[in-house]
């Protein structure tokens, strides 16, 4: 028995997605060997793209990817150009890291990203994004162009290369869009070694404000001079950018594991544009020796606001 449209759409209001008269779900499922209707769990699509195609934007419709052993491998990079139009993933509720619905860069490709969310009012829930092959230029994960999109326990994982994270202009996530909230999301991993001055998440562009994170951790894997967990680029016009209850943390160990240097600093800004790095509730940066490398645009409530506030230290006997 098929899925019913009424039935789909009391599925994913239950996972918080809006849905309206015209809403449609498409299930997604990478296991299949052929692609079906994609109206059913029996008859699913095989890929987010031939879901992609069949959604119209700005009438709430949602593609479900279902959880499993293999992921969904791109060949071609997507640009999410359509509005109100929403990714979730039907898993375990791993927390970022591990996240079984995954969509990965194909084995055959060398991609420079894997989606840009270029639309507007999207949500993303429970979905993995690992960039893992790469050798020919800068490449990062997931791009956010468009703006007031909404990303929960989401895993961003660029650099899935040591050649990717041997490159400077490498990343994670790339945001250029403006109010986009991320919940309870992991950017940036801890298993490739970065050994490049590179970010795992780059904020750039004239219209990169007011953008929220939440409850989210960063992640890197590096003792290279230069090395960011957050970078805030020339030119970039960001005003305020929350990061609320978020954990910083460079595993400082070199490539044979062994203990080496902390990197210089968990945030590198380099925009000139007025504007505010506010850190709300409890921030921790650990495997870092400084929080930003400018401080003046740094602002929390936490103890002894100077460059070393927040940094998380070893007990002492």
């Amino acid at each position: 028995m098929g899925l019913f449209p009424k039935q789909a759409s009391e599925m994913v209001s239950l996972m918080g997605i809006p849905v309206g008269p015209n809403s449609q779900v498409f299930i997604v499922d990478p296991q299949v060997s052929a692609s079906g209707t994609g109206l059913s769990f029996k008859s699913p699509l095989k890929t987010i793209p031939e879901a992609y195609a069949k959604c119209t934007a700005n009438q709430n419709d949602v593609i479900v990817l279902v959880g499993g052993p293999t992921g969904n491998a791109l060949t071609v990079a997507l640009d999410w150009s359509k509005g109100y139009t929403h990714l979730v993933g039907v898993s375990g509720d791993l927390p970022g890291v591990g996240q079984r619905c995954r969509v990965t860069g194909g084995t055959d490709a060398d991609l420079s990203y894997l989606i840009d969310f270029q639309g507007q009012g999207c949500i993303v829930k429970n979905v993995q994004f690992f960039n893992e092959v790469d050798a020919a230029a800068d490449s990062g994960a997931v791009i956010v162009s468009g703006g007031r999109n909404y990303f929960e326990n989401v895993f961003f994982a660029g650099m899935g290369h040591t050649t990717a994270g041997a490159r400077a202009g490498s990343y994670s996530l790339s945001v250029t869009g403006a109010e986009n909230v991320f919940v309870r999301c992991s950017i940036g991993t801890q298993t490739i070694i970065r050994a490049a001055a590179n970010a795992e998440l780059i904020i750039s562009g004239t219209a990169c404000y007011r953008n929220k994170f939440i409850g989210c951790e960063f992640l890197s894997w590096s003792v290279t001079a230069g090395k960011l967990l957050v970078k805030f680029a020339a030119g970039s016009v960001p005003w305020t950018t929350q990061f609320e209850d978020c954990a910083f943390i460079n595993l400082d160990m070199t490539a044979d594991g062994k203990d080496g240097a902390s990197v210089d600093n968990a945030i590198g800004d380099s925009s000139t544009a007025k504007h505010l790095i506010v850190l709300r509730g409890s921030v921790i940066f650990v495997g870092c020796t400084g929080v930003a490398d400018t401080v003046t645009n740094v602002f929390s409530a936490q103890p002894v606001p100077a460059a070393g506030f927040g940094l998380g230290v070893n007990p002492t006997t």
